[in-house]
């Protein structure tokens, strides 16, 4: 596997910088609710800007405040930025939103082969409301679960699988007898999505105790009570005062355990693309 020199990384975290501050500038003047997430919080907490050896930000937002910011960036940022997600292409298998800077390319390995036109981003992660009774929050989360990483299973060719040994050969063994499965039944990408989007959706007229991310490796990691994340906290980054969950510390520990730790080296992970270009940036 590649990876960036330093020089390299430290453009792209100030490239990043640069559309983090123009994200952030922009919540703030529409009064839009944000917060920032898993790696951006550890980097927050523990180095008070990027983690070191990371390449990307991470940031959500409950998808009331989701929707009005898109809408928004359509308006003012078109000539700056653009907007990709499978509503607007279905062929971006991801269930996250990309803000892009116009000019620039940044494509994974994992998507290199796919009719993608994708640029430096900041990454976004659509908070939708979640069931307050736990059956239906379980069948809410299986279901949303199960159509996204079915819909990467038949439309990313090289998934990203981050196990070794015999249990990463299994897991890829796996994927590629269910993509065969799966074309064999002509199963559509479009269905896929609007069955996603179903279960997403279900209760985005209630007012809910609590809002969540269930797409992610864990579809259960990512819900969290409406309270433990407003009103938010502001923490350095990057020489900016950023928002953060109120409970940020204990919803970090919760899924990475001692974060304040720096972890072994060959624990250091990032997305060393197969494509980078800087454009006029």
């Amino acid at each position: 596997m590649c990876t960036y020199d330093t020089e390299t990384l430290k453009h792209l975290q100030q490239v990043e910088r640069m559309i983090f501050k123009d994200f952030v500038d922009t919540c703030e003047s529409h009064s839009i609710r944000y917060f920032g997430i898993a790696g951006t919080g550890i980097g927050a907490l523990r180095h008070k800007g990027f983690i070191p050896w990371d390449d990307d930000i991470d940031v959500a937002l409950p998808a009331e405040d989701f929707h009005k910011l898109l809408a928004i960036y359509d308006e003012e940022w078109a000539d700056k930025y653009s907007i990709i997600n499978s509503e607007r292409n279905i062929n971006y298998p991801f269930p996250t939103t990309r803000i892009m800077l116009k000019g620039t390319q940044f494509c994974e390995e994992a998507l290199a082969s796919l009719p993608l036109d994708l640029g430096i981003f900041l990454d976004v992660y659509c908070f939708d409301n979640v069931s307050d009774n736990q059956k239906e929050y379980e069948k809410q989360a299986r279901d949303t679960w199960f159509w996204s990483h079915m819909r990467i299973l038949v439309d990313v060719p090289h998934p990203v699988i981050l196990v070794d040994g015999i249990k990463g050969k299994l897991l890829r063994v796996g994927v590629t007898i269910g993509r065969g499965v799966c074309k064999l039944f002509h199963v559509s990408t479009q269905k896929m999505y609007e069955r996603e989007q179903e279960a997403r959706n279900r209760y985005a007229h209630i007012k809910t105790k609590r809002i969540g991310y269930l797409n992610d490796t864990d579809p259960w990691t990512q819900t969290y009570y409406v309270d433990d994340i407003f009103p938010v906290k502001k923490l350095e980054y990057e020489g900016m005062m950023v928002a953060f969950p109120n409970k940020i510390e204990e919803f970090l520990e919760l899924v990475y355990g001692d974060y304040m730790q720096l972890p072994p080296v060959e624990k250091r992970k990032n997305h060393y693309p197969a494509r980078l270009d800087f454009g006029p940036y």
